[in-house]
């Protein structure tokens, strides 16, 4: 941290609830915001959860906390130059957490600093994730799916491997199947979302597949469905479905409850996949949805998917 820093780490101009409290927050405390942030902004973590042994859950709802909170310092601060403001008071934050976490006063930094000393993680995927959050103030479009695939190893990539390190997980080749997983559920979001996306001002549709499938901006703007932007989203939803399927291993290669936990958010990227096919890829006409019926029959998947794991076990250990 810079000595001659301006920032106070009070976050003025944050979105509501999310300034720092005059008072340092108990532990108790802070992790009682972490939960209550997990568990009303995101259904699908908080379900997530049930799978893990309960010492990790604060551990995941801190992390989880301060990846919300990095995203909506972003994306729900209208003005360009206090997002940016914001986003580098909160890397000053993130800094101070790692080098002085008896200074820290927000409650996610008091959680996350616990998560930090007792999981030992490192500073570089916090730093990932708000690299990529600055960038989302600043590109807004992409040339291709190598722009795409860097950007996830900032964006997504991170939380995957805070999962496997929080659960002690370190292995090289376990990350690079989870960076798959990661970058999938990145690519799925945006094929799902490409009409919002339009809407605000952003194209993830990578450039050079739009030129290969005669796919023009104007099309998508003016949300025109033909043969040629079925193509396109084919391919790309191929392209998704195979990085899935490359990082398919690795939920069987941790504990059941952790994997299962890996499966469900897998198959979850499988089910917006599928939804896509299941309207023949016009994204343009309506987002396509995962169905309640499909996200109970994901959760009743995983469900046995943990049970038959633990038995398994049980007997092997017999």
């Amino acid at each position: 941290m810079s000595a001659t820093t301006s920032f106070t780490g009070d976050l003025v101009g944050a979105p509501n609830g999310y300034a720092t409290p005059a008072a340092r927050p108990t532990l108790g405390e802070a992790r009682a915001f972490c939960k209550h942030l997990a568990e009303t902004h995101y259904e699908n973590f908080h379900v997530a959860t049930w799978f893990l042994p309960a010492r990790l859950r604060p551990h995941f709802e801190s992390i989880y906390a301060y990846c919300r909170v990095s995203d909506d310092l972003g994306d729900e601060v209208p003005d360009r130059a206090l997002a940016l403001k914001l986003l580098e008071e909160w890397r000053w934050m993130l800094d101070e957490c790692f080098d002085a976490p008896e200074r820290s006063r927000h409650p996610v930094y008091v959680a996350l600093a616990e998560t930090i000393r007792a999981c030992s993680l490192p500073k570089e995927p916090f730093a990932a994730l708000l690299r990529a959050f600055v960038q989302d103030q600043t590109k807004t479009h992409y040339n291709s799916l190598a722009e795409l695939e860097s950007y996830s190893r900032d964006s997504a990539n991170p939380v995957g491997r805070l999962v496997l390190y929080a659960s002690g997980y370190r292995d090289e080749a376990m990350c690079l199947l989870s960076d798959q997983i990661c970058t999938a559920l990145q690519l799925a979001n945006f094929w799902q979302d490409v009409i919002e996306d339009t809407e605000r001002g952003r194209r993830y549709l990578p450039a050079d597949q739009m030129q290969r499938f005669s796919v023009t901006d104007e099309q998508v703007a003016s949300r025109r469905f033909d043969g040629n932007f079925r193509a396109l989203m084919e391919f790309l939803v191929s392209d998704a479905r195979a990085r899935l399927e490359r990082g398919s291993a690795l939920p069987g290669m941790v504990e059941p409850e952790l994997g299962a936990t890996l499966e469900l958010f897998s198959k979850g990227g499988h089910a917006i996949l599928d939804a896509i096919v299941a309207q023949d890829y016009d994204v343009l006409r309506t987002r396509p949805v995962v169905t309640k019926t499909k996200k109970a029959a994901l959760l009743s998947s995983a469900l046995l998917g943990k049970a038959g794991a633990t038995l398994r076990r049980a007997g092997g250990a017999r």
